[in-house]
């Protein structure tokens, strides 16, 4: 099975599915994509998607700001807290920095980050990280604020093999969206084939970034399966192997979707030793 670590379910575009949501994610299931992390980027997405999160079994949800997300007002620790408490998420964020645009001023970004990592530590729950332009920044935070017996991943990941070698010893995993199908992305395939595989998850940060053959077209998770044939092609490995790893990666990383797994896999998973 695959698992989509990273999706933004309430933004997806349906048209190619009469608008329907559900119809998307059976295309998903259809490609052996068996759980979707649905991911928040304000804390007002939160309810919606919980409520998604209980009509679909095998979706999992996040409660996060982003940083590029313009507030008037900025939650502190313990509204972030009672958010990811309240609606039983798996994970906080997508938090992070970007400093490629100038939406939010840094300052703040870095206060927002800070707060997430903070209350994710409290939380003992893994953190989703974004991270554009601002590597030491961001692995000076994670540093700071983060447990390392919890950790996280740094999302649709771009940046250098230093900075993923570094987030690994800090605790964290590495995501590679479809960006490592683009023509341009050879760094990013080097990269995937020189991390190690146990550190590596899979996302489709859909409706954004969809892969080579579909570029152009709004992004969907059923197109995970081509993000881990892209790196079973540059490991020579076949793509179950990439399938098998990453979804006893995301199951390790994020304990609390331990439950909504497949009852085989949860068996075979504690039998590894992996959860």
């Amino acid at each position: 099975m695959f698992v989509d670590s990273h999706c933004h379910l309430d933004r997806l575009d349906l048209s190619a599915h009469a608008g329907d949501l559900n119809a998307a994610l059976e295309a998903a299931r259809t490609r052996r994509v068996r759980q979707f992390l649905a991911i928040a980027v304000t804390l007002d997405d939160v309810p919606a998607l919980a409520e998604l999160a209980r009509r679909q079994p095998d979706v999992t949800i996040s409660a996060g700001i982003h940083p590029m997300q313009v507030l008037e007002e900025e939650p502190d620790i313990e509204a972030i807290k009672e958010v990811a408490e309240t609606h039983e998420v798996v994970a906080i964020g997508e938090t992070g920095l970007d400093y490629h645009y100038d939406r939010v001023p840094r300052e703040r970004q870095r206060e927002r980050f800070a707060n997430q990592l903070i209350a994710a530590r409290e939380l003992e729950l893994p953190v989703i990280v974004h991270t554009r332009e601002a590597k030491e920044d961001t692995l000076a935070l994670i540093r700071e604020h983060s447990d390392p017996r919890v950790g996280g991943v740094l999302h649709c990941f771009t940046e250098d093999i230093d900075m993923a070698r570094e987030a690994v010893r800090l605790g964290f995993y590495i995501s590679l969206s479809g960006i490592i199908t683009f023509h341009s992305a050879g760094k990013l395939r080097e990269l995937a084939a020189r991390l190690p595989l146990d550190r590596l998850l899979i996302e489709t940060d859909s409706p954004y970034l969809a892969p080579v053959p579909h570029r152009g077209k709004p992004n969907e998770p059923q197109w995970v399966v081509e993000v881990a044939e892209a790196i079973a092609k540059e490991r020579a490995i076949s793509v179950d192997e990439v399938a098998m790893q990453t979804t006893a990666n995301f199951y390790r990383l994020f304990r609390q979707a331990v439950p909504q797994a497949p009852e085989s896999l949860r068996q075979a998973l504690a039998g590894a030793g992996l959860v």
